[in-house]
């Protein structure tokens, strides 16, 4: 039986238990041990008349019987003696057949005495047909004497069986009554071959023999009997033996154990049987008195031993009772106490613990000693466990405090780096936007333009510090932006931009406060897809208007994800988890997690039919607005720009375009443009007015290419050209009114171009092509490790 993992509760019952129970068996042992003799003690009384007096009136009757049977053996004629005796002996045997079968005795009596019970009454069975037989004349002298013997001797049997009391005394007083009482019958066995021997006029053979010997054990057995005696009654028994009857018997006896060689009784048959009636009747007398005496005395010993069995009995259940009480209570505060140590263990680690952490990461102050008060449970081991655990638990709030506050320092350190990065990329795009302004030079335009894309990736990898610190970013807009802007904003900032194609997206707005976050979510699960589909394949990005906001799919054709992968994604998306510095391979998935809670976008992954993954963003509907007027003015722009189908379908046919794959070997020429990366980015869609040169489109080129915002074109350099002047950077100083100037001029451009999106303008000036630019391969770049890394590889 283990009890390792027994409850404390049943360890301590089961301490308690044992030891009572033990104690308990115990007492009841000792008990029954004293109860027992008390018992038979008081059972004497009852053994005494329901199975001594009649028993010992059977035998008396037996013996008479015997003696006239043996004297009708040796006669000649019918005693009528003889059927009188019958008749008392029946008499007397049915009133101990009566007696004995009585639930008194039954209840008194032992095995033992059970057994020789029944033996007595058995053989007190065979009385008819051994009459039968002497009245057949049958069986002999000899016969018959035996026949009433052997009855007379299963009764004593039964006498010997009752004395089994546990005084030591009394019981050796009852044996040696018993013993008088066979001596008793020895004697009346003589008087039986006597009396036959005096009615034949001689003895049978081995008669004298049997007289002689039945003579010397009677003689014997007394002398045994009367020394165990108690004092007073060896001396009323010694006196009893000194009357004149007791002298004759003896020397009647004396004179018939002398060796008579003429086969005759040398006494006489009239005073013979005188004494011997008379001795049968005292000796008779003096066993039923001394009986009686021994059962009252047996009486006050039983009362004795009762009242000490009573006061033991009643102190030991006391002190069963008293060893309860104590163990029951010093178990259940036993009990109390450590339940007390378990409890407040409990309420550290599930309750006060997770509260402290929780405070701690909302930022409010802890009390260490309030929050781990000491635990008083005495002085004992108990409360040096409670002691103990009131030091673990200030050590496990401290270290609670400690890592809560190493990891604010942390977010700090982290929020620290991604400022200062933010800050150095920003510099770093309007340095661009400046070089790009000047550069003249479509080789080098090219290569400023891949620069200037990697920076906007680097922008988006500094936020992420940013959301790992628990900030939001610092970009913002005041004004809705268009969905499609939005999308391709998201789409700049990814390194694989020219293999997403944007296919149907209804015409939607969202508001100011979330367009940089979901920006954001959108370029971590484009590039997602991206990254984890072959390059050879096209990864679209559709958009539709639902009951409950504005739903973004985007949907690859890579390897796929298995289901226990896409369950566990997708339970991270929708718990978004706190950052854990040990899944730093899920960094793109805390992050798209942490910017969906934060404006209650629902991000899920699901099985594409293409063989790949569809990630799906549900913009919640109250971030979600009509879309907003593509230029900045509408009025001057005209109704066209105002109408967001003609743009939904320029969308819609820009996705279809069948962009090229490979780059030319000759290197560029004059009359190629450089792919530019989707504008819609922050730095030109989203946030226009980016101060770059806008080339105006001719007439003839197709509004698929033109995406609602201005697009970067190659222009031949005139041959007059002067070369560039190898002066520094170094702005000089602008009055205000000029500054005031060359700002409108850029909004100017910028308008233009989106107005040229949408309805397809003059050519402008001499420097706009003659012909729509052909498009080459984007240059190439060292792919960058995805941010989202949530595929199976």
């Amino acid at each position: 039986m283990k009890t390792r993992d027994w409850p404390i509760r049943s360890k301590l019952t089961a301490l308690v238990v044992a030891p009572v129970t033990a104690l308990l068996a115990l007492w009841i042992f000792a008990t029954t041990l004293t109860f027992g003799p008390a018992l038979n003690l008081l059972s004497a009384r009852t053994l005494l008349y329901d199975l001594g007096r009649p028993g010992e009136t059977v035998v008396t009757e037996l013996q008479r019987e015997r003696r006239l049977s043996a004297v009708q053996l040796a006669g000649s004629s019918e005693l009528p003696a003889l059927a009188e005796q019958r008749g008392r002996t029946d008499r007397a045997v049915a009133e101990l057949r009566r007696r004995v079968d009585g639930e008194p005795l039954r209840d008194a009596a032992d095995d033992l005495l059970e057994t020789r019970v029944d033996q007595l009454v058995n053989a007190l069975a065979a009385l008819p047909d051994g009459r039968r037989f002497i009245d057949e004349r049958k069986v002999d002298r000899a016969g018959a004497i035996g026949l009433y013997s052997g009855m007379v001797t299963a009764a004593f049997q039964a006498f010997a069986g009752m004395a089994t009391l546990t005084d030591p005394d009394i019981n050796r007083q009852a044996l040696a009554l018993t013993a008088l009482g066979r001596s008793r019958e020895l004697l009346g066995q003589s008087d039986a071959l006597l009396a036959g021997a005096l009615t034949a006029g001689r003895f049978a053979e081995g008669e004298h023999t049997q007289l002689v010997q039945a003579i010397g054990n009677q003689r014997w057995l007394t002398e045994s009997a009367v020394a165990d005696l108690p004092e007073s009654s060896r001396v009323a028994y010694q006196r009893l033996t000194e009357g004149e009857a007791f002298t004759r018997l003896r020397s009647m006896q004396d004179a018939l154990v002398v060796p008579n060689r003429s086969g005759r009784p040398t006494v006489d048959a009239a005073a013979w049987q005188a004494s011997q009636d008379a001795v049968q009747q005292q000796l008779r007398d003096f066993e039923l008195s001394e009986a009686d005496a021994l059962t009252d005395r047996s009486v006050p010993m039983a009362v004795r031993i009762l009242v000490r069995l009573a006061a033991a009995g009643v102190l030991g259940l006391v002190a069963v009772v008293v060893s309860v009480l104590v163990a029951l209570r010093v178990g259940r505060t036993l009990v109390r106490r450590l339940s007390g140590v378990r409890t407040a263990a409990l309420e550290l680690a599930e309750h006060r613990l997770p509260d402290v952490v929780a405070r701690l990461r909302r930022g409010e102050q802890v009390d260490v000693a309030r929050e781990a008060p000491p635990l008083e449970y005495g002085h004992d081991e108990i409360g040096e466990v409670g002691r103990a655990f009131t030091e673990v638990q200030r050590t496990a709030v401290q270290a609670a405090v400690d890592e809560v506050t190493l990891r604010r320092g942390l977010n700090e350190v982290f929020l620290n780096i991604a400022r200062r990065s933010q800050s150095l990329v920003h510099r770093q795009l309007h340095l661009l936007d400046r070089m790009e302004r000047r550069s003249e030079d479509p080789d080098e335009l090219a290569e400023l333009f891949q620069v200037d894309h990697l920076a906007t990736r680097l922008r988006r990898h500094a936020e992420d510090l940013v959301i790992l610190a628990g900030s939001a970013p610092g970009r913002g807009w005041r004004n809705p932006v268009a969905m499609v802007d939005l999308i391709r904003g998201a789409i700049s900032e990814v390194e694989a931009y020219e293999r997403v194609d944007v296919k149907a997206v209804q015409p939607a707005g969202v508001l100011g406060r979330s367009v940089g976050d979901i920006i954001h979510l959108l370029a971590e699960l484009v590039e997602n897809a991206t990254a984890f589909s072959p390059p050879d394949t096209r990864v679209t990005v559709t958009g539709a208007q639902v009951a409950n906001g504005y739903v973004l799919e985007i949907t690859d054709q890579g390897l796929g994800m298995s289901d226990a992968a896409l369950e566990s994604a997708n339970t991270r998306l929708a718990s978004s988890p706190e950052f854990d510095p040990a899944q730093s391979a899920r960094l793109g998935l805390f992050v798209v997690a942490r910017l969906a809670a934060r404006h209650g976008v629902r991000v899920g992954l699901r099985p594409s039919g293409e063989g790949g993954v569809t990630a799906v963003a549900l913009i919640p509907g109250d971030l979600v607005t009509t879309e907003p007027p593509a230029g900045p003015d509408p009025a001057t722009l005209g109704a066209a720009s105002a109408d967001p189908s003609r743009r939904l379908a320029r969308t819609q046919r820009r996705g279809t375009v069948t962009r090229p794959r490979t780059r030319p070997p000759t290197a560029p020429s004059a009359s190629t443009a450089p792919p530019a990366p989707p504008t819609g980015a922050p730095t030109s869609a989203v946030a226009p007015a980016n101060g770059r040169d806008e080339g105006s489109a001719t007439p003839d080129e197709p509004d698929d290419e033109l995406d609602g915002l201005p697009r970067r074109v190659r222009r031949r350099t005139p041959a007059a050209a002067q070369p560039r002047s190898t002066v520094t950077d170094t702005p000089s100083p602008r009055s205000p009114e000029e500054v005031r100037q060359v700002m409108a001029a850029l909004q100017a451009g910028t308008a233009r171009g989106r107005a040229t999106a949408i309805t397809p303008a003059a050519p402008t000036g001499p420097a706009a092509p003659t012909s729509p630019p052909a498009p080459t391969d984007p240059p190439t770049t060292t792919p960058e490790p995805p941010t989202v890394t949530e595929r199976d590889a």
